[in-house]
């Protein structure tokens, strides 16, 4: 009995798939007859040739597909290596440097200008008591050959991080570009017809955002919370953490100079917020080299070598809504707005009148020069050989204390009207 009824069921199971492959055998035909018959009478009436919709139909579906599909893969993949990375925070050369609790962190803002980062490891490697360094590289692009420079820092510990959130990784979504994004210069009225994202929220001038100049101030907002409140190794951390970018150069003594300015601070400027390595001025070491000023902090002048304590980052988190709903895609003028609409008070800063830290990537995001980073670097190690007897002096003194005055950005740049920047802007404290 159970004999037939299992036969029973196997005669039925092999006329259903039968019929099933019959089914799609004609349906298959048929599209095949279709896509045959579509190109003979694009040959009969184009002379042989079959059209280019017929040759893209069938030469270029199947690539583009295959293509889409490695780099979205490939996207995924870079998402999870820098959520790992992140998550490990695996510090290098640990086993070789032992250096001193509370001592300087110096944390560099990279994107992918190798040649400029090969200068910058080539100043820090040259400047004395850089042992004593924790060196954190805050990435927003993936990048084999940017890995491998890092990898050969030998005078140091060095940790690296992954903003997560870059273009790369969101390369055809928010807060890379969408394609279904407003165009940047469409009118508000038009963009609303369009139906594109965010056609309710043009910047201040009307324009839509662009996510190349977008990252910048995502970056720098997620690195500075990520360094004080994510690296496991800062958790306890109460000295001082030092921000530069990849495009900078330091003198050989800007550790020697920052150590001497953070001991000045406690001795003589305790309600000085900001420790800045120099200006954009190029000055003479003679007579100079052992001089600080203090004065009132200025996005323009002061946004190279900045660096900061604990209590000063807890008062700049403090305003995070305000940093992250002002309408300027550039993070120092958006800091100056928060000097004096935020903060308990506007930054006091101290700097020294001859530059510790120089700016050789005149041909970034502002600039339309071209790139010389190794003409530039040369120009400096000039400068430093010839200055030798004034570096690394045995004392420094406030030369000169400015009259403080609140400065308020003389003028919006806007590229930060999208709601969605400003959103993700205030997450950081809550992601990872």
């Amino acid at each position: 009995m159970r004999c037939r009824i299992y036969k029973r069921k196997v005669i039925i199971l092999t006329l259903v798939v039968v019929a099933c492959g019959l089914a799609l055998w004609s349906s298959g035909r048929q599209k095949k007859n279709g896509f045959v018959q579509e190109v003979e009478i694009d040959r009969f009436q184009n002379k042989g040739h079959i059209s280019p919709a017929a040759r893209k139909w069938s030469n270029e579906s199947l690539s583009n597909k295959e293509q889409k599909t490695k780099v979205d893969n490939m996207t995924l993949v870079y998402r999870s290596v820098v959520f790992q990375w992140n998550f490990d925070q695996a510090i290098r050369n640990v086993d070789k440097i032992n250096r001193p609790q509370d001592d300087v962190v110096v944390v560099v803002q990279v994107h992918n200008r190798p040649e400029f980062l090969r200068r910058l490891l080539d100043s820090l490697g040259k400047s004395k008591g850089i042992e004593n360094v924790l060196l954190v590289f805050s990435h927003d692009y993936w990048s084999p050959e940017i890995n491998q420079i890092i990898a050969s820092v030998h005078f140091c510990q060095v940790l690296q991080i992954f903003f997560p959130f870059s273009i790369q990784l969101y390369p055809n979504e928010f807060p890379g570009h969408d394609p279904k994004d407003c165009p940047r210069d469409i009118q508000k009225k038009d963009a609303v017809q369009l139906g594109c994202i965010n056609a309710g929220y043009p910047d201040s001038f009307g324009h839509y955002r662009e996510a190349k100049f977008s990252q910048t101030k995502h970056h720098w907002w997620w690195k500075l919370q990520f360094v004080w409140d994510k690296l496991k190794v800062l958790k306890e951390h109460n000295g001082l953490v030092l921000f530069i970018e990849e495009d900078h150069y330091l003198s050989p003594d800007f550790y020697h100079i920052l150590k001497k300015m953070w001991n000045k601070k406690n001795e003589e400027c305790p309600d000085c917020d900001v420790l800045c390595l120099g200006t954009y001025a190029h000055v003479s070491f003679a007579d100079k080299a052992d001089k600080v000023e203090v004065k009132t902090w200025r996005s323009t002048e002061h946004n190279m070598g900045m660096a900061m304590n604990k209590e000063t980052y807890k008062t700049l988190t403090a305003c995070s809504e305000t940093f992250c709903t002002y309408d300027d895609y550039n993070w120092d003028w958006s800091l100056q707005y928060l000097t004096v609409n935020c903060l308990p008070k506007f930054w006091k800063v101290m700097v020294p009148e001859v530059p510790r830290i120089y700016h050789i990537g005149d041909c970034g995001l502002h600039h339309n020069k071209p790139c010389r980073p190794t003409t530039e670097s040369a120009k400096l190690e000039a400068l430093f050989t010839s200055s030798q007897r004034d570096l690394f002096p045995e004392n420094i003194a406030i030369s000169r204390r400015y009259t403080m005055a609140a400065l308020s950005p003389h003028v919006k740049n806007g590229g930060w009207g999208d709601i969605r920047d400003h959103e993700l802007c205030k997450s950081y404290h809550r992601l990872q």
